[in-house]
């Protein structure tokens, strides 16, 4: 079970910048209450507590301005009350994906079967929200926008600050940036690692859900059925790790967020009784007690990334001359040194068994290229191919265990 990426300076730069939102919040696609599967509506939700603290747009009741960024000259400005057209209602055919951009202050999502990308820009100003528009070739070009296998149902920001969008049917896996003009682009489609007991790409167990992100690059979905994949974006491969416990039978996980500590916060379209909690590492749900239980939720949406702490202190204990180089049996030895050839060798020796992260980084700290392997007991070798070939001179080698805590660091000269 192995996988790699290859991460920019830029995703450090955006992980360490953080949110300057408040992070105990999420955006929710919700109904009306009562029993209601419209799901049209952006609501704000208090993570701590799971009960919703605001109603940012309300289908019936919220005047808005709706904009075409293709067309900017002519803004359609709209009041709830009045004539509404099918395809200028900015959530009318239902949001089962969106997505929080922290530095942009907008929320992204994709209403079902209309082949556009939408935002809502929470900075604008005036008392009306204003919602935007575009129509990207990618969407548009699909056999059948319409087709419920393409339907866009995951959806999130990542580390490197680009939005991230995944159909049903796993097959499209879309990056999209979020400046003024977003542009997308189909990254490919999904694939499943070898060691997975169920597919990615099932449509009765592994479609629907929603998307979070970690902070070293990673992406995880979550589908309906309470199944969890990691994606490697850059490989575009899926590993599966694993089925929620703890969950009602009827109740479908269609909404995550991340909160404290790196509780996932899920929410169901189709249940109105709470919203759930659990940690990655055992993937066991507690009910959140108190929580929200009137308004289902098709969707979350906040800007928060799993393992930010671990990150930031990745960045600080790389900067630190003061680092040991690993010379104790036991730990992990990086060899050879120099590195020729563009690979090198961590050697696992008698560690505890689990999954360990292998990040090379500059000086600085910005993380140039991550590794995730698996280790076993007693001794293992793991090669690591170094993919920039103008990655020269001194880096920095660290290894952390699976709570992303250092367990071992080395420079490392590459000629």
């Amino acid at each position: 079970m192995k996988f790699k990426i290859l991460l920019s300076s830029a995703l450090v730069v955006a992980t360490l910048s953080g949110s300057a939102q408040n992070r105990n919040l999420t955006y929710a696609i919700t109904g009306d209450g009562n029993n209601d599967f419209l799901w049209m509506n952006i609501r704000q939700v208090d993570l701590t507590t799971g009960k919703i603290t605001k109603t940012v747009f309300d289908r019936s009741r919220t005047s808005y301005q709706f904009t075409d960024v293709t067309n900017l000259n002519a803004p359609v400005v709209l009041n709830a009350n009045g004539n509404i057209g099918a395809r200028e209602y900015p959530t009318v055919s239902l949001v089962a994906s969106a997505a929080y951009d922290s530095r942009s202050n907008k929320i992204f999502f994709t209403p079902m079967r209309l082949g556009e990308l939408r935002w809502l820009d929470l900075d604008a100003r005036g008392d009306q929200p204003q919602f935007y528009t575009i129509k990207p070739e990618v969407l548009t070009n699909l056999d059948n926008p319409a087709d419920e296998a393409n339907n866009i149902t995951r959806m999130v920001i990542g580390a490197d600050g680009n939005g991230y969008a995944l159909t049903n049917d796993a097959n499209h896996l879309f990056r999209f940036t979020t400046g003024r003009v977003p542009v997308m682009i189909d990254m490919g489609n999904i694939v499943d690692a070898e060691s997975n007991p169920i597919s990615i790409k099932s449509r009765c167990s592994c479609w629907g859900g929603d998307m979070i992100a970690d902070a070293f690059g990673m992406l995880y979905v979550i589908t309906a059925n309470h199944h969890v994949f990691v994606i490697d974006p850059t490989t575009r491969v899926a590993t599966y790790k694993g089925a929620i416990s703890g969950l009602p039978t009827a109740f479908t996980t269609n909404a995550a967020a991340v909160g404290e500590n790196d509780n996932i916060v899920v929410g169901s379209a189709t249940t109105f009784e709470a919203y759930y909690q659990f940690k990655l590492n055992d993937l066991a749900a507690v009910k959140m007690e108190g929580s929200d239980g009137k308004y289902n939720a098709s969707d979350f949406a906040n800007g928060n990334l799993l393992f930010q702490k671990q990150a930031d202190a990745v960045h600080t204990n790389t900067i630190d001359q003061n680092l040991v180089p690993i010379t104790k049996a036991g730990e992990a030895k990086i060899f050879p040194n120099p590195v020729t050839n563009y690979n090198f060798n961590v050697l696992f020796d008698n560690k505890t068994s689990g999954v360990y992260t292998i990040l090379l980084t500059d000086l600085a700290g910005r993380v140039l290229q991550s590794n995730e392997v698996t280790v076993t007991k007693g001794m293992q070798t793991e090669n690591i191919i170094i993919r920039s070939r103008s990655s020269k001179g001194m880096l920095m080698v660290k290894v952390l265990d699976d709570q992303k805590q250092t367990v071992a660091t080395q420079k490392i000269i590459i000629q």
